[in-house]
């Protein structure tokens, strides 16, 4: 007993400073809502650290790359990106905000410089793989372990005679620059045999940003939750500080597990970005529900006067 004390006594003061009482609902709905304010303000800052990455290797970085790993293969017009991050490759405008918000925020990408080269490997994927480890390796990049995956594919429309396929994903990191390359065994000449995407790793800054935006957004919510204790607005914020918290805690069971699923599933040289984990932008809908309502809080919270502050 003498052990669990002292986190119990801590749990307590917590609640407290909060502005919450030490029982009720509150015990179960504070932390909630507090975790959740700062899970949402640190992805925000993590976002605009973002934006403190170098630009996408241009097309001449690309090419002494994609010239060095990859010898005596065409891999044609080398496609950079509009901008860092870019919603079904173009970059985010007012346009695609209904997209976002409407079903496809999942589109809501890190951009990437790619190219590819058509028609029968020139050589067979085995000897690809090895060849691009072995220059990925003797120029200092650090090589994860290939993904094999096999499958089907038709040479007409009927499939009459299915052909098997294997494709290999190849993954490495030097720096802050990322390669994954896809290299195929088929044969066809209006397909790609390989495929190369090189972007950029998260800045330094997007950590410190994003637990510093977590620390302040559990600081914005102290300050509401003690601002409008014993106040007539208390009721109205908390009910619509309880949307937001039900809203922004709906897409995590789901996004979580899924995403924590694909990393151990692949290699990773960088985790997805913060606010993928949160299920975002594809729950942007429930996010900006929840965030107009915080807003109408914090208005709330800002506008009550403090006990013993006679009105004008």
């Amino acid at each position: 007993m003498s052990d669990t004390a002292p986190a119990t006594r801590f749990a307590l003061r917590l609640l407290r400073r909060l502005g919450r009482p030490a029982s009720g609902a509150a015990v179960a709905w504070v932390p909630l809502a507090a975790v959740v304010c700062g899970l949402f303000t640190g992805a925000l800052a993590s976002r605009a650290a973002w934006e403190t990455s170098r630009p996408q290797p241009d097309r001449a970085e690309a090419a002494a790359i994609l010239t060095e790993v990859f010898p005596g293969h065409d891999l044609g017009e080398i496609d950079t990106p509009p901008a860092l991050f870019v919603v079904y490759g173009h970059a985010l405008r007012l346009s695609t905000v209904t997209t976002l918000v409407l079903g496809d925020g999942g589109e809501y990408q890190e951009s990437a410089t790619g190219a590819g080269a058509l028609g029968a490997p020139p050589a067979p994927a085995e000897r690809i793989v090895t060849v691009a480890r072995e220059r990925l390796t003797g120029a200092g990049w650090r090589v994860y372990d290939p993904q094999v995956s096999d499958r089907v594919t038709c040479a007409d429309k009927m499939c009459a005679t299915p052909r098997a396929v294997i494709d290999t994903a190849l993954t490495a990191r030097r720096g802050d620059t990322i390669l994954n390359a896809s290299i195929s065994s088929q044969t066809a000449v209006d397909a790609n045999y390989l495929s190369v995407e090189l972007h950029r790793a998260p800045p330094p800054l997007v950590v410190p940003a994003g637990v510093l935006g977590a620390v302040a957004g559990w600081l914005v919510f102290g300050w509401v939750s003690r601002r409008t204790e014993g106040r007539r607005s208390r009721g109205t914020v908390n009910g619509l500080m309880g949307v937001a918290t039900v809203l922004w805690w709906l897409p995590l069971p789901l996004s979580v597990p899924s995403l924590l699923s694909h990393h151990l599933g692949e290699p990773h040289p960088a985790w997805h970005p913060y606010w993928e984990w949160l299920g975002q932008p594809a729950a942007s809908l429930l996010f900006l529900v929840g965030a107009v309502c915080v807003l109408l809080a914090l208005g709330l919270a800002a506008g009550t006067r403090r006990a013993g502050t006679p009105a004008r």
